[in-house]
């Protein structure tokens, strides 16, 4: 008898945890897709509203300076009024900014696209922590599901924002506005966990949690400097990868498809690195193999012959995507608990995407001065060095509160 009465406790758990899993999965798909569908639209937005190269381009480097002044903020916001309510409000204001950013006007577009970057930044800190939360036993694969599906949305943004613009004279407006439908979809999904009573906004926050300040733990340093060079390492060869090759003698159409082929790269390495990542009594080697990797991948491209800048390529993607992977793993496994995981997650992700938002720019200005990209690819060379020692100092079997 008593055994027919839980079942429908089972079931409904099951139902419960699948739901909560369809949420968490839908809100890691928004969480790149409005800042990669701008990148292939911006020469007609540039072109539309009659601005400067240097105007247009800051439409992808504002919602990153976003990420910096949000994130330390998040984990207190959710300790505040709950992990749950905190996506969920943010969710609000990335639907709204992904409609204001497409009204008339590069005021507008601006201001949507800090909102956007705002709105982000909170979902970036927290999903790490809400899945140590609410899926302890399981941390890798979650974050490796969530990392993919990131990703694939954020590569699906890429390719259809163009074709999206031109159907039915929908112009870059209507194609920017339209991935507002998939934020709406995330946030009705999400309503079911608002009514859950069971976690108060305090509940999750341990003795550790309360007497800690991560910030002069030496270890949450060092997850900061790893989540910010391998984000640097990303985003630089996003922006400066199809100009090294063409120097190189690529055709812009043949340096595209590499700059394809390693984001391609890096969605396997995001599942796959966080599962193998969990199962190791620490990740020391996995994060030294990232660092080697970059190195390289640089190293590949300095020579300059055609069968290694493929292989540099590839390498480059695999080191971003399982660095990616790792980092989003370092918050969980190197935390006390949940509000302790997106702590961490504020102070990395906010400095590292300021480096992130740094790194283009360096490159780009020393290639300028030199006129070459060997300097700025040895420059690169050396972050892999970087990532490989504050990886291995991540990587430690340790605790942030036993560390400091």
């Amino acid at each position: 008898m008593l055994q027919q009465d839980t079942k429908p406790i089972k079931k409904q758990n099951n139902i419960a945890g699948w739901a909560l899993l369809l949420g968490i999965l839908l809100i890691a798909s928004n969480l790149r897709a409005p800042l990669t569908a701008v990148g292939s639209l911006l020469s007609y937005i540039r072109d539309d509203l009659e601005i400067s190269n240097t105007l247009a381009g800051s439409l992808t480097t504002l919602p990153l300076l976003a990420f910096f002044i949000i994130s330390p903020f998040a984990s207190t916001v959710a300790n505040r009024i709950g992990m749950e309510w905190t996506i969920f409000y943010s969710f609000i204001l990335l639907t709204v900014g992904l409609i204001i950013r497409t009204l008339s006007g590069i005021t507008l577009l601006i201001a949507g696209t800090v909102v956007v970057g705002l709105a982000i930044g909170l979902g970036n800190v927290l999903l790490p922590g809400l899945i140590k939360m609410k899926f302890p036993m399981k941390i890798g694969l979650l974050t490796g599901l969530y990392a993919v599906f990131m990703n694939i949305f954020g590569s699906l943004a890429s390719g259809l924002s163009l074709p999206l613009s031109r159907i039915g004279g929908w112009g870059w407006q209507g194609s920017l506005a339209s991935w507002a439908i998939l934020s709406v979809v995330a946030l009705v999904v999400w309503i079911p966990q608002l009514k859950k009573k069971e976690n108060s906004p305090t509940s999750e926050v341990s003795s550790h949690a309360i007497k800690n300040n991560i910030w002069k733990s030496p270890l949450a340093w060092y997850i900061t400097v790893y989540m910010g060079t391998q984000s640097m390492v990303f985003f630089t060869m996003i922006s400066w990868l199809p100009d090294i090759l063409n120097n190189n003698g690529y055709t812009s159409d043949v340096a595209g498809w590499m700059l394809s082929l390693m984001q391609l790269a890096f969605i396997p390495f995001t599942f796959i690195t966080p599962v193998i990542a969990e199962r190791m009594s620490n990740q020391r080697l996995l994060a030294a193999i990232t660092g080697i990797l970059v190195i390289i991948g640089a190293s590949g491209l300095l020579i300059g012959n055609a069968i290694l800048i493929t292989v540099a390529v590839i390498s480059i993607g695999a080191a971003c995507g399982s660095a990616f992977s790792l980092s989003m793993m370092f918050f969980s496994l190197r935390s006390n608990d949940g509000h302790e995981a997106s702590k961490v997650s504020g102070m990395a992700q906010s400095f590292g995407y300021l480096i992130a938002a740094v790194g283009p720019i360096l490159l780009g200005f020393m290639h300028d001065l030199t006129a070459a990209w060997i300097l700025p690819l040895i420059v690169m060379g050396m972050v892999g060095i970087i990532l490989i020692v504050s990886g291995m100092k991540s990587g430690t079997n340790e605790k942030i509160a036993n560390v400091f």
